[in-house]
């Protein structure tokens, strides 16, 4: 069973930021790369950004480019997903994702609430 500890979801106006972070420990699950995925109720998952741990390599979703920043601490083997100028249609679970390879994903962590409101 994937552990992954996720955190920082909460309630934001449009505009406003807010920072992720997931907890692989050991890199048990992620020996390549981790990635944030999201899903609002009724939407398809949808991917929204990753960086390998080797090289910092990042990739993101165009609807983000310019307004979320992925990062990783190697040392504390966490990834943290800056959101900055939120919008009420990024409201959503967003999880954090472990890769073992290019393209291929493990189990998803069980995710945080990020609520935009108008």
């Amino acid at each position: 069973q994937v552990q992954l500890v996720e955190s920082g979801g909460g309630l934001v106006q449009a505009g406003g930021s807010l920072r992720l972070s997931c907890t692989d420990s050991g890199r048990t699950f992620s020996t390549y790369a981790m990635g944030w995925f999201r899903q609002a109720p009724g939407k398809e998952r949808e991917f929204v950004a990753a960086i390998t741990w080797s090289g910092g390599v990042t990739a993101y979703a165009d609807f983000v480019k310019g307004r979320f920043t992925i990062s990783s601490d190697n040392a504390k083997d966490t990834v943290y997903l800056q959101m900055n100028s939120l919008k009420p249609e990024d409201t959503a679970v967003y999880h954090c994702v472990p890769s073992s390879g290019p393209g291929t994903w493990g189990s998803w962590g069980q995710g945080t609430q990020v609520t935009v409101s108008s």
